[in-house]
């Protein structure tokens, strides 16, 4: 069957094909402030496209007005429930605005950027170096909006959402200390294997200032997968001489960390306690719910800075957005509230 254009929409309402347009874009006012059409031209029009099936093609508006109604998150981990939760509220604001979410899994979001732009792209691994920056300012200056997560990139002409770890992972290992010293973690290999400060340095150095031994058995290392932090946690767990607390250096590894105890049938927080980073909304469903250090009022806020960042009328400076972080004990750790 052929498409229906709007010459045949035009043609069955008895109007211009600019009078079409207009209506579908439900712009009604002209510049001067006079209305385009009357409010029964646009009835006839509704109803010549829809008895007619009309759908505005998004390639010819594109073209026409320079904008896709697209915005692209370019995700690392899409497992993770700080992934999860990211493109649940994004989805959510960008719906009330028209705009249509698309999800690029792989992580080349220059190449994909370059191939077709968006209203704005939402990237959250930049890897270090000159030759990502300099894909990032070639992206921004052909026009691309761009709102990138990191903790250490500098605005320049795209939007930072900056929200520094290691101080809340500090507050995690100290949540701990106030009640063990038998403490395990579960880390990212990367994390532990890293020539600069990383998610597990608080984990060595708060343990050390308080005189504690870090078992080298204690620490288990997972990569980016579930199943491989689950493993790690049940390698973690089933030792003989077990921590009877457990620091992750993320939610998806805390919460595989309490799957696992679960599985072993230890109770949580009363056989082993368990903390998270993150502050993720997957925490707040577990049983018990999970422990964590995070922003609060994260994924609600980023999505407003990203969709505000896509309806932009013109460019705009960068800026950055700062997130700090801070506890939020729940049962996971406190053994007397779960009981």
């Amino acid at each position: 069957m052929k498409r229906t254009t709007v010459h045949d929409v035009a043609e069955a309402a008895g109007v211009s094909i600019a009078t079409v347009s207009y209506v579908m874009a439900d712009r009604p006012l002209r510049p001067s402030g006079g209305r385009r059409y009357s409010g029964e031209t646009e009835a006839r029009v509704k109803e010549a496209a829809h008895r007619l099936n009309y759908r505005p093609n998004p390639a010819a508006k594109a073209v026409r007005t320079g904008q896709t109604g697209v915005v692209q998150l370019s995700l690392s981990m899409l497992s993770d429930p700080w992934t999860l939760a990211v493109v649940d509220s994004v989805n959510a604001v960008a719906k009330q605005h028209g705009l249509t979410t698309t999800i690029l899994a792989d992580g080349d979001w220059a190449e994909a950027l370059e191939r077709q732009p968006t209203d704005v792209a939402f990237i959250d691994n930049v890897p270090p170096g000159h030759e990502a920056a300099g894909r990032l300012r070639r992206l921004v200056e052909s026009g691309q909006r761009l709102v990138v997560f990191d903790e250490t990139l500098e605005p320049a002409g795209f939007d930072v959402v900056r929200s520094a770890a290691l101080p809340g992972c500090s507050l995690a290992v100290e949540h701990l200390l106030e009640s063990h010293t038998r403490i395990g973690c579960l880390t990212a290999a990367s994390a532990r294997s890293s020539l600069v400060p990383s998610r597990f340095t608080p984990f060595v150095e708060l343990l050390s200032a308080a005189g504690i031994e870090i078992r080298e058995g204690w620490v288990a290392e997972f990569t980016e997968s579930n199943e491989s932090a689950y493993l790690a946690a049940t390698q973690l767990l089933g030792r003989p001489d077990r921590p009877t607390a457990i620091y992750a250096t993320t939610d998806f590894a805390a919460l595989a960390a309490i799957n696992a105890a679960h599985r072993l049938g230890m109770r949580v927080p009363g056989d082993v306690a368990v903390i998270g980073v993150g502050n993720t909304r997957a925490g707040e469903r577990s049983d018990p719910t999970l422990s964590t250090v995070g922003p609060e009022c994260f994924y609600e806020s980023v999505a407003e800075i990203v969709v505000a960042k896509a309806l932009e009328q013109r460019p705009m400076p960068g800026v950055i957005h700062e997130f700090p972080w801070s506890l939020i004990p729940r049962e996971s750790t406190d053994a007397g509230r779960a009981a």
